[in-house]
């Protein structure tokens, strides 16, 4: 499944969540760290659900950029 993750540059490096897993949530210095720590914190929330007998939430974010003037 692929879901739909925001990167957010912080003060000390980047934070990242997925609207579709609410809760799920990871850090990192870089982009790069950050992107690896959340895929982890999905693959560990995703094995938590189905330890729990809890439905998976089926990916339905999606994002787009739209132009304004400034």
């Amino acid at each position: 499944m692929k879901y739909l993750v925001i990167i957010e540059k912080t003060e000390t490096g980047f934070s990242a969540f997925s609207p579709d897993l609410p809760g799920c949530v990871a850090t990192g210095a870089t982009r790069e760290k950050t992107e690896k720590n959340m895929r982890d914190a999905i693959a560990f929330h995703v094995e938590g659900m189905h330890e729990e007998g809890l439905k998976v939430p089926q990916p339905h974010s999606s994002s787009t950029y739209l132009e304004v003037s400034a």
